[in-house]
């Protein structure tokens, strides 16, 4: 052994950061040993044998032997970027669908079948809302109870072992950016048989609830993945046991219902995945400086942020996160009314080039929106009073385009021309 080489040899590999663990996990090589992976766009797939085709439909050959037959059902360039998000997150396995809505349903149809039941976050993004309060109950027969998921004594309550089948909840709320205890929920539902699925939306790279003890994270890859606003999609990411059925050929909610993703925004996404932390540790970093500058301009103004120190549950945020990746690109200001939101959005937009007006997040630019007439507008009045949405709250996702002066000095004009 060379001098020096005892104090290497001793030192344990660490894989527990999602950065590192993409790193470990390659992708394939593309067809002819490219360094980039190869996009397979056919829809279907020649056996030579014809005997293997039965044994395919039977399940006794698939991926794992290199065996494919429709990209409904298995495409070798999703699977491939599907096995990345799988490292990122630290789970067995993933798959990737159509949209993040695909991802969501297909995992609660598949946990919960005909007459299940959910507890779940009562602040969720409106279009899970609506899936959780009336499309699943009046389609499926599976009802839901929504709970403060802070509460925990409430969470246990509502879960009723033998009919609850899932909890869930995203891991920082949209838009109120309530940050969840994952590791004290898993364990609450655990011990009654459930099992745990987190909408990690907002925080790529930041948290890893599959190690914080969930069975199942998915994501609308649409957001940071993306990065661009310019594709839709989503992934499912966790054990074999839950994941392998979606695709089940009589009965697995992807395969059957079909919102699978196409081989080209895999192949498009998994590109950008190399650069994924540094776009998200870069947002981070301008969300809390501006999140700061705005409390200081007016400290009467309400400001949500789980970087402060005042937000209820930066401590946990803080134990729970990949350390280096910050606290969340996402900033929400209450202006309390519509007319004074609307009127900030106006000038932030169209006067000073804050960012722009629009749903979604993750771009490069800052996107602005009323949450509470636009991605939480599925909720009922009271619902969204309880929780804290004013028609004035207004949620920004920061990008990191141009400069942090020169956005901050967008912005402050922009407030302080409509507080004149």
């Amino acid at each position: 052994m060379a001098p020096g080489n005892e104090e290497l040899e001793s030192i344990e590999p660490r894989e527990d950061l999602p950065t590192e663990r993409l790193a470990n996990a390659r992708h394939e090589l593309g067809e002819h040993n490219g360094v980039n992976m190869s996009i397979e766009v056919s829809d279907t797939f020649v056996f030579k044998n014809p005997e293997n085709m039965g044994k395919a439909f039977l399940g006794e050959v698939g991926p794992e032997t290199g065996t494919y037959i429709y990209s409904r059902h298995y495409n070798p360039t999703v699977l491939n970027f599907s096995h990345q998000l799988a490292a990122i997150e630290g789970t067995e396995t993933a798959y990737c669908t159509s949209s993040g809505m695909a991802a969501i349903s297909s995992v609660l149809l598949e946990l919960c079948k005909n007459g299940g039941h959910v507890v779940a976050a009562e602040c969720l993004y409106g279009g899970t809302y609506a899936l959780l309060k009336h499309f699943l109950p009046e389609e499926c027969n599976i009802t839901t109870v929504f709970v403060d998921i802070t509460k925990h004594e409430d969470v246990e309550k509502a879960i009723v072992k033998g009919k609850t089948n899932v909890l869930y909840f995203e891991s920082i709320s949209n838009p109120t950016l309530v940050v969840a205890n994952i590791p004290e929920l898993s364990k609450i539902a655990h011990e009654k048989g459930v099992k745990v699925v987190v909408d990690n939306t907002f925080a790529p790279m930041i948290l890893s609830p599959a190690k914080l003890g969930a069975d199942v994270v998915v994501h609308s890859l649409t957001k940071y993945f993306s990065g661009g606003s310019d594709l839709i999609a989503g992934a499912i990411c966790g054990p074999k046991e839950i994941v392998k059925p979606l695709m089940d050929l009589s009965l697995g909610p992807l395969m059957i219902l079909g919102p699978t993703m196409n081989p080209r925004e895999a192949y498009e996404l998994s590109a950008r995945l190399p650069h994924l932390s540094l776009r998200v540790k870069k947002q981070c970093n301008r969300a809390m400086k501006l999140a700061q500058r705005i409390k200081e301009l007016d400290p009467s103004l309400r400001i949500i942020y789980p970087g402060l120190k005042d937000h209820p549950q930066h401590n946990l945020l803080d134990s729970m996160r990949n350390k280096g990746c910050g606290f969340g690109a996402l900033i929400s200001i209450d202006m309390v009314t519509s007319e004074k939101a609307n009127l900030l959005l106006n000038k932030l937009e169209n006067k000073y080039n804050f960012g722009f007006i629009a749903v979604s997040l993750g771009y490069y630019e800052n996107l602005m929106c009323a949450s509470g007439s636009s991605t939480s507008s599925e909720m009922d009045p009271e619902t969204m009073k309880r929780l804290g949405i004013t028609l004035g709250l207004i949620r920004c996702s920061i990008g990191y385009l141009g400069t942090l002066d020169q956005k901050w000095n967008q912005f402050k004009n922009a407030y302080k021309e409509m507080e004149e």
